[in-house]
């Protein structure tokens, strides 16, 4: 299958495209590259907010590496055409005529910024966006962090849908949840998240190429489109102050209850 894949320069995005490209299903990467994945703490924080800040991003950045370590060298897609960009790239001609080079008949977009109209007008019928939320209950961003906040933690996942000029709003195609185990913080759960998709999306492929086809599932206007000014380094004392980050264990004990999501699954 002749897959375009547009993806993010973090050990996450890479991952999925190792699958990918195990799976003999990528033909061309583009690779935006992404912000600083260990940011520096505000000025001007509590020393509380301060000291949660650099936890919760040095344990994502230990997290990241202990599950991608071995996946996040591009080097590892030898033979596999890469486009490096910036931000200010993703919309640009190069992109098109990257995109329009190869010919895809799949294009997956998964840790890029939002693309143009007029980038969507030429990706193939089959062109899909990877969003690391459950849609639509959590569009936007920082969306596997706010089912912890709100004491849903097996509402953290990952939904595969078809792109749209709106954000996450695009027919679902599959949502795609990972196991909860003992011990699991925030981060271990979002990690497991995206090496879920990545097996999914790998046997969804895989079906289209037996001739399966995807229709999707409209989104209804329910659940929250969540900006980056929704989140302050404030809500990290829910996590850490509240609960040390053992939400997961308390959800597996029973000790806080939460009823699970509707899925729309791809396969069964």
């Amino acid at each position: 299958m002749n897959t375009v894949f547009m993806t993010g320069s973090h050990p996450r995005h890479l991952y999925i495209a190792r699958r990918l490209h195990e799976a003999g299903l990528l033909r061309a990467l583009v690779i935006e590259q992404r912000e600083s994945f260990v940011p520096a703490p505000p000025e001007n924080l509590t020393e509380i907010d301060r000291k949660n800040f650099i936890r919760h991003f040095s344990d994502r950045d230990l997290t990241e590496h202990r599950f991608f370590d071995e996946t996040i060298s591009i080097d590892l897609l030898d033979g596999i055409p890469v486009l490096y960009i910036s931000q200010e790239e993703l919309n640009s001609q190069k992109v098109v005529d990257w995109i329009r080079r190869f010919n895809p008949d799949q294009l997956v977009s998964y840790g890029v910024h939002k693309l143009s109209p007029e980038i969507i007008d030429i990706c193939p019928n089959y062109a899909w966006n990877i969003h690391g939320g459950l849609s639509p209950w959590y569009r936007g961003t920082v969306t596997l962090f706010w089912p912890f906040y709100f004491m849903k933690p097996n509402w953290a996942g990952m939904t595969i849908h078809r792109l749209s000029p709106q954000i996450d709003a695009g027919d679902i195609i599959h949502h795609s949840v990972p196991e909860l185990k003992k011990g699991d913080g925030i981060h271990d759960v979002a990690c497991r998240a995206v090496t879920q998709v990545a097996k999914d999306l790998v046997k969804i492929l895989n079906l289209r190429k037996d001739g399966h086809k995807f229709e999707g599932t409209p989104q209804k206007n329910s659940g929250k489109l969540f900006l980056n000014s929704d989140w302050e380094p404030t809500h990290l004392r829910v996590i850490y102050q509240l609960f040390d980050n053992d939400i997961v264990d308390q959800f597996l004990d029973g000790r806080i209850q939460s009823e699970a999501p509707n899925l729309v699954r791809a396969f069964h």
